[in-house]
């Protein structure tokens, strides 16, 4: 299989601060795969608007943004408009203003194209929202990560607190609340497993035995492809 059309992708969902990144990484750090955090493109498309000061309610003109953004991704470096920006994107103002700006469908069509672009040999773990729904309907694996809203919270607080940030874990608790409403009830590609994924409950689990499960149901499934 040499064609980019046919790389394997394994999708990897789920809510926000489930764990899906973490172990999306791992799963293509262990693989050799190349690796889409398409959250990085939403969050990209919220730090253009704030920059721009392009209103968050209006479709058109966010949708435009999102069909024109000049974004560069060169290892673990992202920049945007030729600045650098991997740190900005993970602000808590950006994120939540890159929750608003996906529910639009306008933004998330303008995205679709850019999101399938990483497909490429010799494969592909893409995390996000609707990887395995809408993105790669075709991926050989599907898994939806999850974990309680109390202890995604409790990452998040940990996260933000070791950055320097001043948050309450109350607060995050529920902006996380607040922010799988939003995701699960918009129209276009709401947040919700697909129908033949693996749901992976992150609360009491390792990062490290969670990688390890995605990667052995991958092979075993890449495996009976072969046969």
């Amino acid at each position: 299989m040499t064609s980019a059309s046919v790389a394997p992708v394994i999708a990897i969902d789920g809510p926000a601060a489930s764990g899906k990144g973490t172990v999306a990484k791992g799963v293509a750090k262990t693989l050799g795969f190349h690796y889409l955090d398409s959250g990085s493109l939403y969050r990209l498309v919220a730090l253009k608007a704030l920059r721009d000061a392009i209103p968050l309610d209006q479709e058109a003109p966010l949708a435009a943004a999102a069909r024109n953004l000049k974004v560069e991704f060169a290892g673990e470096a992202i920049r945007l408009e030729g600045r650098d920006a991997s740190t900005a994107i993970r602000e808590e103002p950006v994120s939540a203003a890159a929750s608003r700006v996906a529910v639009y469908p306008g933004v998330r069509s303008a995205l679709l194209s850019r999101q399938r672009a990483f497909r490429r040999q010799p494969g592909l773990v893409a995390d996000g929202r609707d990887m395995g729904t809408v993105v790669f309907p075709d991926a050989l694996l599907k898994a939806y990560v999850t974990a309680s809203a109390e202890e995604r919270a409790r990452r998040r607080y940990n996260q933000l607190i070791e950055k320097g940030n001043s948050v309450t874990l109350e607060g995050l608790l529920r902006d996380i609340l607040e922010r799988d409403m939003r995701d699960s009830a918009r129209a276009a590609a709401p947040l919700k497993p697909a129908a033949t994924a693996l749901i992976l409950d992150t609360t009491d689990v390792t990062i490290d035995a969670a990688i390890a499960f995605v990667v052995h149901r991958y092979k075993a499934l890449a495996a009976a492809e072969r046969r």
